[in-house]
């Protein structure tokens, strides 16, 4: 049988290029390139946004919906993070903090010096590591669904309220039922359609290669509570989205973050959604997505972004 899943990316990949995307590889070193879709033809007078995608998926799959929304009125960089995608590095280091470096030497090759940056779950992670470390080029930061830093704390009360003792059993499943059980878990009610369980086989066969090294990728993840720095100020403005119906990262964790981020931090909600409300409802999400780029990139912080 043809795998399903393989004819819907070549497809989506088509849609991509007839939108004025391009899918190019970047070498970081003689060891490591990522791989970016990118437009085709980006226009100076545009702000440069960049969408990092979570564990389970590549990025132009996890933010197909976003990009065919932002593309003309923002040139669009979508990345696959390393042993994702055709991403790929023979070094050992396995932190956000190096996906991060990685990154921003990707995205300085291709000649961004400002950005905004969304990160969603995983992606979140990196981008905070991003605004960290490369405040040169990060302007801006918008994340959904996501964590400072992923705390034995926050693992262990996630972890309790799906049901699973590890990360890797949940975000690396082997079987078809395991990857059912991901998108069940990863979603509110009936938000996806019902697909037949051949589709949840060949997702399992596309989606999650290099599987040692993503296993690698959550172990290096999950940090001691006291090694979080709980006093970094970040130069950026930060802007959270959420489903309010998230099972993994609840609305608590959402409130504690946002309380953490200070004062001109922004919580919008993405009603009747859980985890992949980008996916889930992308009419809704797109809408507070341009709520706050449309905030951001007027009055006083438009001379930071651009």
């Amino acid at each position: 049988m043809v795998n399903i899943v393989t004819c819907y990316r070549k497809m989506l990949h088509k849609v991509m290029k007839l939108a004025g995307m391009k899918s190019i590889e970047v070498e970081i070193d003689h060891e490591t390139k990522i791989h970016f879709w990118v437009p085709s033809k980006p226009k100076n007078s545009n702000p440069n946004i960049v969408l990092l995608h979570g564990f389970a998926g590549d990025g132009i799959l996890t933010w197909q919906f976003q990009v065919l929304t932002l593309r003309k009125k923002y040139n669009v960089y979508v990345p696959d993070f390393l042993f994702f995608g055709k991403s790929y590095t023979s070094k050992f280091e396995r932190s956000a903090k190096f996906q991060a470096n990685c990154l921003a030497f990707g995205l300085k090759s291709l000649g961004l010096e400002k950005c905004i940056v969304v990160g969603f779950s995983y992606g979140g992670m990196v981008s905070f590591q991003l605004a960290e470390h490369h405040p040169e080029l990060v302007g801006s930061v918008i994340i959904t669904d996501s964590v400072l830093g992923l705390t034995e704390s926050i693992s262990r009360k996630g972890l309790a309220q799906i049901g699973f003792t590890s990360w890797a059993d949940f975000l690396i499943p082997n079987t078809s039922e395991g990857v059912k059980v991901l998108l069940d878990y990863s979603s509110y009610k009936n938000n996806f359609p019902w697909f037949p369980r051949f589709v949840y086989q060949h997702y399992l066969e596309v989606m999650f290669n290099n599987r040692k090294e993503r296993f690698e990728l959550l172990d290096a993840l999950v940090i001691k509570d006291e090694d979080v720095v709980t006093n970094h100020q970040f130069q950026q403005v930060i802007h959270l989205i959420w489903g309010n119906q998230d099972k993994i990262f609840d609305m608590e964790v959402a409130n504690n973050l946002k309380e953490r981020l200070g004062g001109k931090t922004r919580l919008l909600i993405v009603e009747d959604a859980g985890h992949l409300a980008m996916l889930e409802r992308p009419s809704i999400f797109n809408r507070r997505l341009k709520e706050i780029l449309d905030s951001l990139l007027s009055g006083q912080f438009k001379n930071i972004l651009i």
